[in-house]
C-alpha cells in the first residue's frame, strides 16, 4: 500500500487552507460590496427623487390643468433616463399616479404601504421585494413656492443579483484567487520541505516505528536511564530506571524535580560538562551514574543519565578484584615457592641438611605468624588476603611490607565497605611499589598501620621511596593526573580521595626525596 507523504499531506492541507480562507473572505467582501451598492442606491434614489421634485415645470403641472399633468410623464422619463433610474412615480396629494413607467397605471390611485411618512413632507428609502428584484425606493415631497406639499416623488433602482455581482467582479475574483493560491501554494511547497527536512526526510510513520522501536530498547537495557531536555522536562526514563527508582505511572514529559529532586542531572545542563562513574545516592539509593550531555550540532539541548544499583556494581568489583588479587597471589606464590625451593635444593646438594631444615621451619613459621595475626585483628578476609598478597608481591620486587603487629580493623566507617578499603590499601601500596622504581635505596621498605578504636579509625601506609616532588602534590588527586607513560593512570588515588571524601575522612601527605612519602588517613564517627 502506498503511503501519501508528509509533504503532500501539508501541501494539501494548505491549498485547502487557502482554499476555504479565499471562500470565507469571498463572502465577506461579497456582503461588503452588497451593502455598499445598497447605501449607493439609496443616496442615488433620494438624489434623484430630490432632482425632480425641485424640477420648477413639475411643481406647477401637478396643480395645472389635465393637459399640464399629462405632460408629466415625458418630462420624468427624460429624467429616469438620465439618472439610469429603474422607474420614477410621481403622485399628486390623492396618491395619484402622473408618471409610471407602465402607462397604464397613470392616472390610477397607488397604494403603496411605505409611501405614508412621504405625504407629510418626510424624505426617505425603503427596500422592497417587487416583479423585477430587490428594489431601493427613494421618497421625496414635492413643495410647491408657497411651501405647500403638492405631491410625492418615488424613484426605483433594483439591486444587482449575486449572480450579477459575481459576474462583474469575475476578472478580480479570478486574479485574486491565482495569485493566493499560487503564492499559496508555492509557500506550502517551501514549509513541507522545511518540515521534512527537520525531520530528517522521514515520514511520520518511519518517525513513530522509531520511537517505538527506541523506547523498546532502552527498556531493554538492564542500566537505568533518563534523559531530559533543557526545560528539566523528562524525555525517556525506561522501565529499569522506574524498577530501580520505585516509580509507577507515566512521567514522561515531567519535570525531573517533581520525579525526582535529587537526582543532580540538571547540574549537567548547567555546567555542560559529563561526570562518569559517580556515586550518589538518589531516593535512598547507592547508584553508580554516568551523567552525560546531549548536543545536537554543538548545541546542548538536554542531559542523559546511565547508572546501576551499587551495590550490583560493587559485585562484579569485588569478583573482579578478587580473581586478579587470586592470580597475582598465585603468581606470586608461585614464583617465591620456586625460590624457596631452589634454596632448600641448593642446601640438601651442599650437604647443609640442618640449615636446610631450619630454613624450611623459618619460612613456615614467619608465615604461619603472619597468618595468624590477619586473621586475628584484621576481620574482613578480603583486606587480610590483600596485605598477605601485597607482602609477597614485595618480596618479589625486593621491598619488605611491613605491617605494624598492633593493628587492628573490626569494622568500616559509614558508608564504606570491604570494596572501598581494597581500593584504598589497593592504590596506596602499589603506589608505595611504584615509588623505588628507579630508585638507588638499598633496604626498600613499606611500612603499614592500622589503628582503630571506638569513633576512630586511623590508617598509615609510608615508604622509603624517592617521595613526590613538591610541584606535583596539588594535583596527584585529580582524575586523570600520572607522572607514568602508561594507560589506565591518573585514577587510583582520585578513587582514594573520592572514597576518603564520602565517608567524612582526611587524608595528610607528607614527603621528601629522603624520608620517603607516607599517607595518613583518618576517619571520625
Amino acid at each position: 500500500m502506498n503511503r501519501v507523504t508528509i509533504q503532500t499531506k501539508i501541501m494539501g492541507l494548505i491549498f485547502f487552507i487557502v482554499s476555504f480562507s479565499l471562500f470565507l473572505a469571498g463572502i465577506v467582501i461579497i456582503h461588503n460590496f452588497i451593502n455598499s451598492q445598497e447605501e449607493q442606491l439609496k443616496q442615488r434614489a433620494l438624489l434623484t427623487a430630490q432632482t425632480v421634485a425641485e424640477a420648477s415645470d413639475i411643481t406647477a403641472k401637478i396643480t395645472g390643468s389635465v393637459e399640464e399633468r399629462n405632460e408629466i410623464n415625458n418630462r420624468v422619463e427624460t429624467i429616469r433616463i438620465i439618472h439610469h433610474a429603474d422607474y420614477i412615480v410621481v403622485m399628486d396629494m390623492n396618491h395619484i399616479r402622473l408618471s409610471h413607467p407602465v402607462p397604464k397605471l397613470i392616472g390610477q390611485k397607488s397604494k403603496g404601504a411605505d409611501e405614508g411618512p412621504a405625504f407629510a413632507e418626510l424624505s426617505y428609502t425603503t427596500k422592497a421585494k417587487g416583479e423585477i428584484g430587490t428594489i431601493i425606493r427613494g421618497f421625496y415631497p414635492i413643495i410647491n413656492q408657497e411651501h405647500h406639499q403638492v405631491g410625492v416623488v418615488v424613484v426605483g433602482y433594483r439591486m444587482p443579483t449575486l449572480i450579477e455581482i459575481i459576474k462583474n467582479l469575475r476578472m478580480e475574483i479570478i486574479f485574486t484567487a491565482a495569485i493566493s493560491l499560487l503564492f499559496g501554494g508555492w509557500g506550502a511547497w517551501i514549509l513541507a520541505s522545511r518540515i521534512k527536512k527537520e525531520m530528517f526526510n522521514l515520514e511520520p510513520h518511519e518517525i513513530a516505528r522509531l520511537f517505538v522501536e527506541r523506547t523498546e530498547t532502552f527498556n531493554a537495557i538492564h542500566e537505568g536511564i533518563i534523559a531530559i531536555d533543557n526545560d528539566q522536562k523528562i524525555t525517556v526514563f525506561n522501565d529499569q530506571a522506574k524498577v530501580m527508582m520505585g516509580i509507577t505511572g507515566e512521567v514522561i514529559g515531567k519535570h525531573i524535580q517533581s520525579v525526582i529532586p535529587d537526582t543532580r542531572l540538571p547540574e549537567i545542563l548547567t555546567s555542560q560538562q559529563p561526570s562518569f562513574n559517580k556515586e550518589l545516592t538518589v531516593r535512598n539509593l547507592n547508584i553508580v551514574s554516568n551523567r552525560i550531555p546531549i548536543k545536537v550540532k554543538g548545541k546542548t539541548v538536554g542531559a542523559v543519565a546511565i547508572f546501576r544499583d551499587r551495590t550490583e556494581v560493587k559485585k562484579l568489583a569485588e569478583e573482579l578484584t578478587g580473581v586478579k588479587a587470586f592470580v597475582s597471589a598465585l603468581r606470586v606464590h608461585n614464583h617465591e615457592h620456586m625460590n624457596k625451593l631452589h634454596t632448600i635444593a641448593g642446601l640438601l646438594q651442599l650437604g647443609h641438611k640442618e640449615r636446610a631444615l631450619d630454613y624450611v621451619f623459618q619460612i613456615t613459621e614467619e608465615h604461619e605468624e603472619l597468618s595468624q595475626f590477619l586473621t586475628k585483628n584484621i576481620k574482613y578476609e578480603s583486606i587480610s588476603g590483600l596485605l598477605l598478597s601485597k607482602v609477597s608481591r614485595g618480596k618479589e620486587l625486593g621491598i619488605t611490607v611491613n605491617i605494624d603487629r598492633h593493628s587492628r580493623l573490626f569494622s568500616f566507617p559509614q558508608p564504606l565497605d570491604e570494596h572501598d578499603f581494597v581500593v584504598i590499601f589497593g592504590n596506596l601500596i602499589e603506589n608505595a611499589f611504584d615509588s623505588f622504581k628507579d630508585y638507588p635505596e638499598v633496604n626498600k621498605e613499606i611500612h603499614v598501620s592500622i589503628e582503630q578504636e571506638e569513633g576512630f579509625l586511623s590508617i598509615l601506609i609510608e615508604d622509603n621511596g624517592k617521595g613526590i616532588p613538591e610541584q606535583i602534590k596539588p594535583y596527584i588527586f585529580q582524575e586523570g593526573f600520572s607522572t607514568k607513560d602508561r594507560s589506565n593512570r591518573g585514577i587510583g588515588l582520585f578513587l582514594v580521595k573520592e572514597i576518603v571524601t564520602k565517608a567524612g575522612g582526611t587524608i595528610e601527605i607528607e614527603s621528601s626525596p629522603i624520608h620517603g612519602s607516607s599517607f595518613i588517613i583518618t576517619f571520625m564517627s
